[in-house]
């Protein structure tokens, strides 16, 4: 029996709050499962960033990769035992296709190479035709897919996906706020403890990712990948955030609560201070992002709210700890699936492309205000079942590690 080298690929480093502490929990099942001194390397894009959550030590490496990197990825498989890829939107082009294309590359590289390589408890959603027919031949190549919904099985399986498939649930269920981070939004903010509505705000509108030769600077994700724009996304842009502030000002006037822009990714803020500059109380709001706040801290907030308007899949997940109420708009599958399962669909989910989004945001907002407890049991419920779904990822890690015959902590 032997140790492996590990390698976790995801969407590290990004200030993104859901990824960090999905990597969190990773960390901690692979660690659990494989013994403390298991040697892990995590890739990132923007070491800095990451080393803010993550600390380097004998057993753990952090190993930066180029913008362009299926030679950094490939050279990276050739040196460990074990693949994991770690990232939720695993199987999906709703944020760019560049992601998709890394993940399916890592996977043909293990493959190839003789590595074992395992999906830990992703997600799969909208897929173009030439993207589904590359997730059909590289993603069966896979030991094992631990999906974190049915739906994403589901979805995966009309693609054509061969490999053993397993249904769980999102690893960062297992994730805690710490004790210490309790309160902190409290005490920097007294308003604060009056009641406090959280609206955890996406731009639609500037996705997906595209990959460019040159584009404008405030365009630019990462060089070479840009943002889709047009003259249209950004009056769209405009109508959207101006929307917002009027949901946000009517929390603030009519119900007298301080309003949180929640930024669950750095790259969120923009926008939620573009809703800030169109809002009548901006002395009501303030902004919290990922690219300030780690994940604990994010966490605690999310758990303190009184009520969460959400576009982010992972500020419902984090908020159901609390039972949080909440409701959605929703662009990707991610987000609509959490809501089918925990059976808020109907009532609770807008769809941002409906005619005036907005105006059926705030006549939810206020029936949801009027009644928080109408939401409570479900979310109680849905909760409780996926968090004994997400303590199953550890137990499918350790019958993979043994099957392979690597040793194994007690």
């Amino acid at each position: 029996m032997s140790q492996p080298k590990v390698l976790l690929v995801g969407y590290n480093g990004a200030n993104n709050t859901g990824s960090e502490a999905l990597l969190t929990s990773d960390i901690a099942d692979v660690r659990a499962v494989l013994g403390p001194d298991v040697p892990i390397t995590v890739p990132t894009l923007n070491p800095a960033n990451l080393r803010r959550y993550v600390k380097e030590g004998p057993a753990l490496r952090i190993a930066p990769i180029p913008t362009i990197y299926p030679w950094a990825l490939r050279r990276l498989v050739a040196e460990h035992d074990l693949i994991l890829l770690v990232e939720g939107s695993t199987y999906m082009d709703t944020w760019t296709s560049a992601m998709l294309w890394a993940y399916l590359w890592t996977t043909h590289c293990a493959h190839a190479m003789g590595k074992s390589c395992v999906a830990y408890a992703v997600d799969a959603g909208a897929l173009s035709p030439a993207n589904r027919r590359l997730v059909r031949r590289e993603a069966s190549k896979t030991d094992l897919i631990i999906t974190r919904s049915q739906a994403a099985a589901d979805r995966l399986h009309a693609c054509g996906v061969t490999a053993p498939i397993a249904v769980t649930a999102d690893n960062a269920f297992t994730f805690q706020a710490a004790p210490a981070d309790e309160g902190w939004v409290q005490e920097r903010w007294p308003a604060a403890r009056e009641g406090l509505v959280g609206l955890a705000l996406v731009n639609f509108f500037q996705w997906p990712i595209v990959m460019r030769p040159w584009g404008r600077r405030a365009d630019c994700y990462k060089w070479p990948y840009y943002y889709s724009v047009s003259p249209e996304r950004r009056r769209a842009t405009a109508r959207l955030a101006a929307g917002y502030a009027a949901l946000a000002d009517c929390l603030a006037r009519e119900h007298d609560k301080p309003v949180a822009l929640i930024c669950m990714e750095q790259l969120d803020e923009p926008f939620a201070r573009q809703v800030l500059e169109h809002m009548a109380h901006a002395d009501r709001a303030r902004v919290f992002s990922s690219r300030e706040y780690h994940a604990s801290q994010m966490a605690a907030l999310l758990c303190s709210l009184d009520l969460l308007m959400t576009s982010r899949y992972h500020a419902c997940v984090l908020s159901l700890a609390a039972q949080v109420p909440q409701l959605a708009v929703g662009h990707d599958l991610r987000l609509r699936t959490i809501y089918d399962e925990l059976g808020l669909t109907n009532e609770w989910f807008v769809d941002p492309h409906a005619q005036d989004p907005c105006a059926s945001l705030g006549e939810r907002v206020e029936r949801l205000m009027a009644d928080p407890s109408r939401v409570r049991e479900r979310l109680r419920r849905g909760y409780e079942e996926h968090l004994r779904q997400a303590r199953g990822n550890r137990a499918l890690l350790r019958a993979f590690a043994q099957d392979r015959g690597w040793e194994v902590a007690a």
